[in-house]
């Protein structure tokens, strides 16, 4: 078996392993929502802290990063807006969920355990880059896309609130545990002061948890999740998500000459499977939740494979 497989294969084991835990009620759902909610408030948030508090950003070349991933994000997003509205018929607001759920990678739960494991500490770099404007421009574009499909759908009339969606948008940044450690990173970066001694050991005792605690949390849920109805609709979105996604993101990343590392790490974060963010979303607008969830099942079990290929692919150039 090739590195490459070996790579891609183990780190989605973990993710089967805890989905059969789940399954087979050798642990209860509440176990594996309390792990994913530790998970996202202390090991991850860790050890974005300590990848930003010791990072090398020379040569990030963050605004051609940048570009390269969300030229992959819009594409994918109009695309699967588009097609599920004119294949499948259905309104602005589902259309809006659909564009979600093609273009909202698994950043946190898979991406980040991915990226570290397979490029390394620059890789984590070139990650950290995405996820500091990662969050904030997918959801204010979920909020201000949702809003105009409530007045295309006939829902709401007038203009748009704009005091209402500010006040939401800064609102759920304040609290999210993944904004709280990059800033608390950067801030300890300008500090200047070394992350060594006890300090350093907690630090560096909770990020190396996070990977397989991250993944093993992320197979927990899908059992919960599961697959519902509108399977065709959401064939179309894995499809868009796992083939069309990392492929922009791919030649964006080669004609902006991305760096090596950094462009396998835009192109894996790229190809990883719909995150749970999607149906959170879709659950909140009440519109779209099967469709959603279907795409992060179907698109995690598919990533299993698809993913080691984009990651060969990214690795040739």
């Amino acid at each position: 078996m090739s590195e490459i497989s070996t790579i891609t294969l183990s780190i989605f084991a973990l993710i089967g392993i805890g989905y059969a835990a789940a399954r087979t009620g050798l642990l209860q759902e509440k176990v594996g929502s309390a792990l994913a909610e530790f998970v996202f408030i202390i090991p991850i948030p860790v050890l974005l802290f300590r990848t930003l508090a010791n990072a090398d950003f020379a040569g990030a070349a963050p605004w051609a990063l940048w570009t390269a991933y969300f030229s992959g994000v819009a594409v994918t997003w109009a695309l699967s807006h588009f097609l599920i509205r004119r294949l499948f018929g259905r309104d602005a607001r589902s259309g809006v969920v659909a564009g979600v759920s093609a273009s909202f990678a698994n950043t946190v739960l898979i991406a980040i355990p991915l990226v570290q494991t397979v490029v390394g500490d620059q890789g984590m770099v070139a990650l950290l880059v995405i996820l500091s404007v990662h969050l904030p421009v997918m959801m204010l574009a979920s909020l201000l896309l949702y809003e105009w499909a409530l007045r295309a759908d006939g829902i709401h009339t007038g203009a748009l609130d704009a005091a209402d969606i500010l006040k939401r948008f800064v609102g759920g940044l304040a609290r999210n545990p993944i904004v709280i450690g990059i800033l608390a990173g950067g801030l300890w970066r300008l500090s200047g002061l070394p992350l060594t001694g006890v300090q350093g050991r907690i630090v560096d005792s909770l990020a190396q948890v996070a990977g397989p605690l991250a993944l093993f949390a992320a197979g927990m849920g899908l059992a919960r999740y599961g697959i519902a109805r509108n399977v065709p609709q959401s064939l179309v979105i894995t499809a868009l998500k796992l083939v069309v996604m990392p492929a922009v993101v791919l030649g964006m990343g080669l004609l902006l000459e991305l760096p090596p590392v950094f462009l396998v790490a835009a192109v894996v974060t790229a190809a990883c499977p719909t995150g749970v963010n999607a149906y959170l979303i879709a659950t909140r607008f009440g519109t779209g939740q099967a469709v959603s969830s279907n795409a992060m099942t179907i698109s995690t079990a598919l990533g299993a494979f698809t993913t080691g290929i984009w990651l060969a692919i990214g690795r040739m150039f």
